[in-house]
């Protein structure tokens, strides 16, 4: 009998509702003493130190904090073995995706090529999924105490510095009053309680990050349908806006190393049903997301490039 063809769609999703079901909320990152490993704040791969990207994110963080391991850093059963390592016997991996969107020739019924007027090849975008298998550094022996560590991180601004310097460059209109923090797309204008009224720095800047991913959705900007046209709440276009903000917000975090509070309390139930619905859900709303951080992080100098390499190289 033919293997079933696995649907890592399904497995990704299935992997962030039980976290969710669990208490655990994937987006948070795990930032005690005990696993706070990387400065950046992201998983990464231990032998080329570059960070997992997109929804490896959130499943790797998920991880960390339900199996309780000491390090963020990862490898692939062969790459353990090419470090002079080897995974323990009885360890079970963890499930990492290479996403990407490629482009491809559009065909007609027959299976001929369709060409526009100037006869120019149609083009289409088909998602490419494939799966690998990650095992954290607490599951491997022998390797040599170089791996546990990260490389050189460059650091120019502390966390609140680079914080401040996102939302400087992004020269969003933003007024300070009222005991709400929102996003006004008709305005373009995001309404921020003031700075003192916030516990901390952190919680401050990270709710502002939180209002600034909403706003690179304008249509001036990426133009995001969930923010051309909001949705009313509770709904799941509503949801997804959110969880785009949210997810953006928690890579802007892990990027300059600084710990927020996330706004997420009152969207799990949302979010759950939403993953339920649709297992495409948590991989479109983390593209989403990452383009939004992006799009902030791109005038910053610093921080770092926003790419799917490690992915693809750990994939390979």
């Amino acid at each position: 009998m033919a293997e079933q063809k696995r649907d890592l769609y399904q497995e990704v999703t299935d992997k962030i509702i039980n976290a969710l079901e669990e208490g655990v909320v994937p987006w948070v990152q795990p930032w005690d003493d005990k696993t706070a490993a990387v400065a950046s704040g992201f998983p990464v791969n231990a032998l080329s130190d570059r960070p997992y990207r997109g929804t490896n994110t959130f499943v790797l963080w998920a991880e960390q904090a339900i199996r309780g391991y000491s390090t963020s850093r990862w490898l692939t059963f062969k790459q353990a073995k090419e470090a002079g390592g080897h995974v323990r016997k009885g360890e079970k991996g963890t499930l990492a995706t290479f996403f990407k969107r490629i482009p491809v020739q559009k065909k007609d019924r027959a299976g001929n090529p369709v060409y526009d007027e100037e006869g120019n090849p149609e083009t289409k975008i088909v998602p490419f999924i494939r799966g690998f298998t990650l095992f954290n550094l607490d599951q491997v022996e022998g390797l040599d105490e170089r791996y546990w560590h990260p490389g050189t991180v460059s650091q120019e601004l502390d966390s609140i510095e680079a914080a401040d310097a996102i939302v400087v460059a992004s020269g969003a209109d933003i007024v300070f009053q009222g005991t709400q923090a929102a996003y006004t797309p008709k305005l373009d204008r995001i309404q921020m309680p003031p700075p003192e009224s916030f516990g901390t720095s952190e919680g401050f800047y990270a709710t502002l990050l939180h209002e600034l991913a909403h706003w690179t959705g304008h249509s001036d900007r990426l133009a995001r349908p969930s923010v051309i046209r909001p949705a009313s709440f509770g709904s799941e276009d509503y949801a997804f806006e959110e969880l785009v903000a949210e997810l953006s917000c928690a890579y802007l975090c892990a990027e300059i190393g600084m710990q927020g509070d996330l706004r997420h309390e009152g969207y799990i139930a949302s979010w759950l049903k939403a993953l339920r619905d649709d297992k495409t859900f948590i991989f479109r709303t983390s593209s989403q997301a990452k383009d939004a951080a992006a799009y902030l992080s791109s005038s910053v100098e610093g921080l770092n490039e926003w790419s799917t390499e490690s992915e693809e190289r750990a994939a390979a």
